[in-house]
């Protein structure tokens, strides 16, 4: 799942350590959610959106999403 987390949390000038720190997760659950190695959970996706003031939608794009439609 492809998210614009890194870009975001560098717009406000937050280290991964702060942004962790505001969704209570550590720091590698920041990182592997930033590299696509780790999908967030819902509640976890919840937070994110409403640290950024942001939907979900604008946060995280499915692969799907990114496919082109067939037919």
């Amino acid at each position: 799942m492809k998210n614009r987390l890194r870009v975001l949390r560098a717009e406000l000038n937050w280290s991964q350590a702060e942004l962790a720190e505001r969704l209570g997760v550590s720091r590698q659950t920041v990182n592997a959610i930033e590299t696509g190695k780790y999908d967030p959970s819902l509640p976890l996706a919840f937070s994110l959106a409403r640290t950024f003031k942001r939907r979900i939608e604008e946060i995280f794009e499915s692969e799907e999403s990114r496919r082109p439609a067939t037919g």
